[in-house]
């Protein structure tokens, strides 16, 4: 059986001439024999795929031809099956609606933490300048059930664009504190990290790459159950193989 490869992969990045790559990035996704869908905003793109490892390396080494794309950071896992239908390119507003125009990642990212220093952090109980670390889920609560990090901080919103509003209600919570954000792949959490400073947090990181990064260079032994994803695999367990709920 011919094994599938899934990939996850974003990048917040000043982009122009939407619909002229919408129907090129189309065509060449289902020249690939891809499944999935991809997004293009103004601020970057955010791709969900999958494929034979060959279509998916064909797809690859097209798009990051493309300057803008060259340093694009792609996650893996694998299934049995294509979790997707059908393919779809479509063009957004924003990658993810946080309703904060002010908050441009492609102008600049906060901080960062790679999966393997947050794991070694967690471990010992506080990162390298002895502040204890609080590890903060910014998806949806509906995602959250499904699995996170072992005492992380979830405010039960529904929606991203009440995180805002719940970072006011609770950052005097983290005074003190190194706050490590978090999210499926990145990129809420990155949005996140940089309004959070902005609003006067301190000691704000997001997590390079979000839980599947993380399952990818961890034993992910902080983490209880599994990772929502947004495909017909459901949950996906600290092995990255599909848990359906």
């Amino acid at each position: 059986m011919t094994q599938i490869i899934n990939i996850a992969a974003y990048k917040f990045v000043a982009l122009d001439r939407l619909d002229e790559r919408r129907e090129v990035m189309l065509a060449r996704a289902e020249a690939c024999a891809l499944k999935g869908k991809v997004i293009l905003t103004p601020e970057g793109i955010n791709i969900f795929l999958a494929g034979t490892q060959v279509c998916i390396d064909a797809f690859l080494n097209w798009l990051r031809e493309d300057p803008a794309f060259t340093e694009i950071e792609v996650k893996f896992s694998l299934s049995e099956d294509v979790p997707f239908k059908r393919m779809l390119v479509k063009v957004k507003a924003e990658i993810i609606r946080m309703n904060h125009p002010t908050i441009r990642p492609e102008a600049g990212r906060a901080p960062g933490v790679d999966a393997k220093t947050c794991a070694r952090w967690l471990a010992q109980g506080q990162d390298d300048n002895g502040r204890p670390v609080v590890m903060l889920d910014t998806r949806n609560d509906f995602e959250v059930q499904a699995g996170t990090f072992r005492n992380a901080i979830n405010w039960h919103i529904t929606k991203f664009t009440d995180f805002p509003g719940a970072v006011l209600a609770h950052k005097d919570e983290l005074v003190g504190k190194t706050v490590v954000s978090f999210c499926t792949g990145g990129i809420r959490c990155e949005k996140a990290a940089i309004y959070m400073a902005e609003a006067g947090v301190e000691h704000i990181y997001q997590l390079n790459g979000g839980i599947l990064k993380y399952f990818e260079e961890t034993d992910a032994s902080d983490f209880e159950g599994n990772c929502f994803v947004f495909d017909e695999r459901e949950t996906l367990d600290p092995q990255l193989k599909p848990q359906p709920v």
